[in-house]
């Protein structure tokens, strides 16, 4: 049975342990219990951030806010907290894109995993270079996907600065269906054809969830 965070001798609790070790000897539940602080009426800390370490695990290491608001013991506070380590941590890591090879859907799943699972649609242009690396990936929109606001010119201005040779295009469902809808479709058909008179191809349109995806190419809308 796990012991509670008050039954643990001073030098086994995060913060101490710590102090005297340094973070590199805090499992992934000691720095989470770390970041949250405390726990709720019922649940002691070290129960909520081991909930919010196997929430993680199962999420690919990419949280999102509403992903941790389904946690018991996460509020408001506490995702908003966990959100912005996660966030300071990447911008002063550096997100380096670049290199990561795209030859089948599944190799771009890693570039939207804290996506997935939104409830509003994220729509992604990832541009490609001759090799099928990725150059950069970038969000088009938010907010329901239509032709008006996903515009060739939208998708294509940054693709053509970065001399990219082709795209993929990405968004997610929120509802949780993987099934291409008309206006997905028509979307894709006027991008491609915009892209073959710019000289960029578009590879592929990719729809996410956090179950799954699907490939339009390999629907055979492409």
């Amino acid at each position: 049975m796990m012991k509670r965070m008050r039954e643990l001798p001073s030098h086994d609790r995060p913060r101490e342990k710590l102090a005297e070790r340094g973070p590199e000897a805090l499992t992934n539940q000691e720095l989470i219990a770390l970041l949250i602080g405390r726990g709720t009426k019922g649940r002691d800390v070290s129960q909520v951030a081991g909930d919010v370490v196997r929430y993680l695990d199962g999420n690919g290491g990419a949280p999102s806010y509403d992903g941790l608001l389904g946690i018991e013991g996460v509020g408001s506070a506490k995702a908003c907290e966990i959100m912005a380590c996660f966030e300071i941590g990447r911008r002063y890591r550096g997100e380096d894109l670049s290199g990561h090879r795209i030859t089948r859907p599944e190799d771009v799943l890693p570039l939207v995993a804290e996506w997935r699972d939104r409830k509003q649609e994220y729509f992604f242009c990832i541009t490609l270079n001759g090799a099928g690396e990725v150059i950069e990936r970038r969000t088009v929109t938010v907010g329901i996907l239509n032709q008006s606001l996903v515009h060739p010119r939208e998708v294509f201005a940054e693709a053509i600065t970065d001399r990219a040779a082709s795209v993929i295009l990405v968004h997610n469902h929120p509802s949780g269906t993987l099934d291409p809808s008309s206006q997905d479709i028509g979307i894709t058909r006027q991008l491609v054809e915009a892209g073959s008179i710019l000289g960029i191809r578009v590879l592929d349109h990719i729809i996410v969830t956090k179950k799954g995806y699907a490939s339009l190419k390999e629907l055979g809308h492409l």
